[in-house]
């Protein structure tokens, strides 16, 4: 038997339940993977409350995990017994001691990247890369504003968004995650509870704002990110953690200078699976050649899940959090 987390409905921590399930077996294209170290990330509460629709419950929770893998299926050739690897990606139900995953989905793990940094940096890593690679190129020059800086995301695209060349400007809640964002490539963290964040937008870019906001926060910071930017500049909003963005009326994007608007996912970004493992192969490099340090936040065994969900809601958490299987 293994232990797995399961929820019967939508709600708070307290839905999270632990259970006993039979070890699975792989089918002709799958893996199975004794998992070591499982990522937990704000999509997970997303789910676990109903604010993303999950079907036909019960159902387990988690979008990112990395291990051993155990089994290998039939039709199998890429992978064997032994191998360590890490995946990302639906479908959820990573928070579990063994799962079965199919191979096409699971990345081989260098040697110089842990289980640790790999369920750390697998979903919030290929997130800013996506971010700074992909939605906007960011180039020598450019000077970016990220939010919620000192987050699991925010920290590895702060660092990205700097190895790229860019000035980084960061929204944090307070000093000591100020001095966190500043040490992982943010030049100028924003303490949002203290300062006027456009204001000091303007201050730091001369008035002129900034080329591109990547914005995870949504409803309490939309409005204020689009004041930030400069003419063309473009508002990428790839979350929600304050909440819902209200409806918009485009014609808001021309009144405040040609604005670009766009919403990208991760799972657009990993569906073709040669661009998957591509860029996770950059992530790993960038990771092992230590221009990107994986921030651990907390270590939590799998039966501390509720534990986990609530630091994390709260706010108080740096970096990434881990469940140990």
């Amino acid at each position: 038997m293994a232990k797995i987390v399961q929820i019967q409905e939508t709600g708070g921590p307290e839905v999270l339940k632990i259970e006993d399930a039979p070890v699975p077996s792989p089918g002709p294209s799958e893996v199975l993977i004794h998992q070591r170290a499982i990522g937990v990330n704000y999509i997970d509460i997303y789910h676990r409350t109903g604010l993303y629709k999950l079907m036909n419950y019960p159902i387990g929770l988690g979008l990112e995990a990395a291990g051993v893998v155990e089994k290998i299926g039939k039709s199998v050739t890429s992978l064997q017994p032994g191998d360590r690897v890490a995946y990302c990606g639906g479908p959820v139900g990573a928070y579990a001691e063994y799962r079965c995953i199919p191979a096409r989905h699971v990345i081989v793990l260098p040697d110089k990247v842990t289980n640790e940094q790999a369920a750390a940096s697998m979903l919030k890593g290929l997130t800013a890369h996506y971010l700074t690679y992909l939605t906007f190129r960011v180039q020598p020059g450019d000077t970016v504003l990220i939010h919620a800086a000192a987050g699991g995301v925010g920290l590895i695209a702060c660092q990205m968004a700097k190895y790229l060349g860019a000035t980084v400007l960061g929204t944090v809640s307070n000093e000591d995650k100020a001095i966190l964002a500043r040490e992982n490539g943010c030049d100028y963290p924003i303490i949002y509870t203290q300062d006027n964040l456009v204001e000091k937008v303007k201050e730091y870019t001369a008035g002129r704002g900034v080329d591109v906001v990547y914005d995870s926060v949504g409803k309490t910071t939309f409005m204020d990110s689009l004041d930030c930017l400069k003419k063309f500049g473009m508002m990428v909003s790839f979350g929600q953690s304050s909440g819902a963005i209200p409806p918009l009326d485009p014609a808001i994007l021309s009144q405040k200078g040609s604005l670009y608007l766009t919403r990208p996912t991760l799972m657009d970004h990993i569906e073709n699976t040669d661009h998957y493992a591509a860029n996770a192969q950059t992530l790993f490099d960038l990771i092992a050649k230590k221009v990107i340090t994986v921030r651990i936040g907390g270590l939590y065994h799998l039966e501390e899940v509720r534990k986990a969900h609530m630091d994390l809601e709260s706010r108080k958490t740096t970096g990434a959090l881990i469940l140990q299987a």
